[in-house]
């Protein structure tokens, strides 16, 4: 390709919304995922009065195969025409694990910088409830003619055959990084009172857009707050949490739900942005993807997040904001103290202005949306102070991480 056909202008972002994130078993147990996504979608649009014409596609991150295939395949297609966006519009569906919708962020600048793209979404979805299970072989008859049928359970210790339960060696990484079990369960008592806080303070109304869920009678509920938080949470209920999956120090209560929800952000070349009326909220800097030893997922986010300040041309003590997703509590904290190179004084500094409105273990952890979510938390959040620098982090199974640097102001 030509060199002068590559975009050389800063990308922004003009919309960014998500769904209320549903806990396992919630409000939207039984809406496809699918329909989840497109109602991020429409929002999205809808926020800004784009004409959908305009957008020259969509990505959308999604990780659970088993859910989506209950409505057969190509779930980002299928979220696209059901949002309502025209039919020329061209998607792509992908999947790296809890990365994917901040994944699809970075294709989409990929395709703007080359010049294949001047307006894109980039979504995701999950729907963990609604995840069946799974009976090998029983097409072919591979299954005793005379007796039980197995039935296989893929969230059951959410992992990848062949690989230890995540949680398991999640909390192996954080005794080697020096991080217990007590300050896990204290980091998740602060996700949630600082997520108890920031709503009773509307901080979270900029990115939630309501969602109808139909009822079998009745007219449909409208869900319009995040239903997993547990403000009535206290460090002494937390301690009494038997640890899960054969981990030394990760539980139930220091780590986030199987959840349902999904997001949107829509974004484009600033000169697109004038020419259609559209006020920047922030500027993409970088977004960058790492992976690392399988086991070592927890140190993603910080690895992730320091090659993406570098490509920017930034130092970590410029960054204003952090969001690193709460896979489990290991991970901000273990972040925090690579990013500080174990200083006790700079890894507290960077406590201080990370995940500052609460982070999944108190918001959800619907997988495929989550990377869309930190980044738009971290935005609004940046707005709301006057700008800056901010950096978001996620990891993704067997050693992924995906993390990018924005700009407010």
């Amino acid at each position: 390709m030509n060199k002068k056909s590559f975009y050389e202008g800063n990308i922004v972002i003009v919309s960014a919304v998500r769904i209320p994130f549903s806990k396992f078993g919630g409000v939207l147990r039984d809406m496809r995922s699918i329909d989840l996504g497109a109602a991020a979608i429409r929002g999205v649009v809808k926020r800004v009065n784009i004409d959908p014409n305009k957008i020259d596609e969509v990505y959308y991150g999604t990780c659970l195969p088993p859910e989506v295939a209950l409505d057969l395949a190509v779930a980002g297609r299928q979220a696209v025409l059901a949002a309502g966006l025209p039919h020329k519009t061209v998607s792509l569906t992908i999947d790296r694990a809890c990365c994917s919708s901040l994944s699809a962020v970075q294709l989409g600048c990929r395709d703007i910088r080359v010049g294949a793209a001047e307006v894109v979404i980039a979504s995701g979805a999950e729907n963990m409830s609604r995840t069946p299970h799974l009976v090998p072989g029983l097409r072919w008859g591979n299954v005793n003619r005379i007796g039980n049928i197995t039935l296989i359970d893929k969230l059951f210790e959410y992992g990848v055959e062949g690989f230890a339960p995540a949680a398991r060696e999640t909390g192996e990484v954080a005794l080697e990084f020096g991080v217990s079990r007590a300050d896990q369960d204290n980091w998740a008592y602060l996700s949630q009172m600082r997520y108890a806080k920031a709503a009773s303070e509307g901080k979270f109304k900029d990115e939630i857009i309501p969602i109808e869920v139909p009822q079998k009678k009745g007219p449909p509920i409208v869900f319009d707050k995040d239903e997993f938080p547990k403000p009535d949470t206290t460090v002494e209920k937390l301690a009494k949490l038997p640890t899960i999956y054969g981990s030394p120090t990760v539980t139930a209560g220091n780590a986030p739900g199987l959840d349902a929800g999904a997001s949107a952000v829509l974004f484009m070349t600033e000169k697109k942005a004038k020419e259609l009326g559209l006020t920047p909220l922030a500027t993409i800097l970088s977004v960058q993807s790492v992976a690392t030893d399988p086991r070592m997922m927890a140190t993603a986010p910080a690895l992730v997040i320091e090659k993406a300040a570098s490509e920017a041309g930034i130092r970590v003590d410029e960054i204003k904001l952090i969001e690193v997703n709460e896979a489990f509590a290991v991970m901000p904290l273990v972040a925090s103290k690579m990013l500080a190179k174990n200083d006790e004084k700079k890894t507290e500094a960077l406590r201080q202005i990370m995940n500052v409105n609460g982070g999944a273990i108190a918001i959800g952890h619907p997988v495929g949306a989550s990377g869309g979510r930190i980044l738009m938390t971290l935005m609004y959040e940046l707005k709301r102070r006057g700008g800056g620098y901010g950096a978001c982090g996620i990891c993704g199974g067997l050693g992924q991480g995906d993390g990018a640097i924005i700009k407010v102001g």
